[in-house]
């Protein structure tokens, strides 16, 4: 089969474009016949060895897939041959990715497709709608009627945390960089939308809560700011971080801990595959009912793999912001 692979880890031109070996699903796996998948951050750290894992050579790169059930497994019960499915958690722990023709990965990290939903769409909202599900629910326990501030409210975790907290009945605050990513949130319920370029973040949070604060900050950049996050929460407030491995910024310990805040770090892949089964349950419910729009920002090819990588680290790391939402390949 045809494959995005790395022999050595690096730059994007580390990935080549060729034939690796078809696999054949072991005990418990499933074959999925790729129809998207979709790039993350975390498969450009892998890709340039910032993040450590020990990789099977060559190896496939990619998290996130959507596609139907080719072969199943022995002792693999949920799905069979012909079933829609999407899931993510491929392309780490010593798992193969997901930009290939096949791939075959346990069960247990995949979910039935909804008829009316595209494998685009399914593919795209894998990682970071599984990722924003578990931040929100099962770290900061969102209830109704609260206030969530996001950064990045058009990114791929920022507009799955938008969408989710107007799902359940909370308000909703984010920021964008641009006019049309304003509308673009506002389209989804979003309550108060700021331009970080020209607001003034603080005062338009403070305005808008009423001096009351934020009850749950999401925060997807990669050097928070604690002392101003801090300072712009409501009392028992809870502050999610899920980004910045590098990042060692200065903690305010005492406004922290008198305003009875909780801070949660956590990344998704550390959680269980019943765990993130319950946020794919709500992701399925939400997709069906059209509570949620997956942006995809640009499409490749798989062949185009390492343009791909590229295209993202420039919007990630150098912040070109020339990307809305998220990068899908096809085969």
């Amino acid at each position: 089969m045809k494959a995005a692979f790395l022999e050595a880890t690096g730059a994007p031109d580390v990935l080549k474009y060729g034939d690796v070996p078809n696999p054949a699903p072991q005990a418990g796996e499933i074959r999925i016949k790729v129809a998207t998948a979709a790039l993350n951050p975390i498969d450009t750290y892998i890709r340039a060895g910032v993040v450590k894992m020990q990789l099977p050579m060559p190896f496939i790169t990619g998290s996130d897939v959507a596609g139907a059930v080719d072969a199943v497994g022995p002792g693999a019960k949920r799905f069979r041959a012909g079933d829609r499915v999407w899931g993510s958690n491929q392309g780490l722990l010593g798992r193969q990715g997901t930009c290939a023709e096949f791939v075959c990965a346990s069960e247990d990290f995949f979910y039935p497709t909804p008829t009316a939903v595209s494998d685009d769409d399914a593919a795209a909202v894998a990682l970071v709608g599984i990722t924003a599900h578990l931040g929100l629910f099962q770290r900061a326990r969102l209830q109704p009627g609260e206030t969530v501030f996001v950064n990045g409210g058009t990114g791929g975790v920022g507009s799955m945390v938008a969408q989710m907290a107007r799902a359940v009945g909370a308000k909703v605050i984010a920021t964008v960089g641009t006019p049309e990513k304003a509308d673009l949130c506002r389209s989804w319920g979003v309550d108060c939308v700021l331009n970080y370029k020209t607001d003034d973040i603080p005062a338009r949070i403070k305005d808008f809560t009423k001096n009351q604060g934020v009850h749950v900050w999401y925060e997807t950049q990669r050097e928070p700011d604690f002392f101003k996050m801090v300072d712009l929460m409501a009392r028992r407030g809870r502050m999610i971080v899920m980004a910045g491995r590098q990042a060692q910024p200065t903690f305010p310990v005492g406004p922290f801990y008198v305003k009875d805040l909780a801070l949660h770090g956590f990344a998704m892949f550390n959680a269980t595959p019943d765990e993130q089964r319950v946020c794919a349950e709500d992701i399925n419910r939400w997709l069906s009912e059209k509570k949620l729009h997956i942006p995809i920002g640009k499409a490749y090819t798989i062949a185009e793999a390492a343009a791909a990588h590229r295209f993202l680290e420039e919007n990630t790391l150098q912040k070109a912001g020339t990307l809305t939402g998220k990068v899908i390949l096809h085969p």
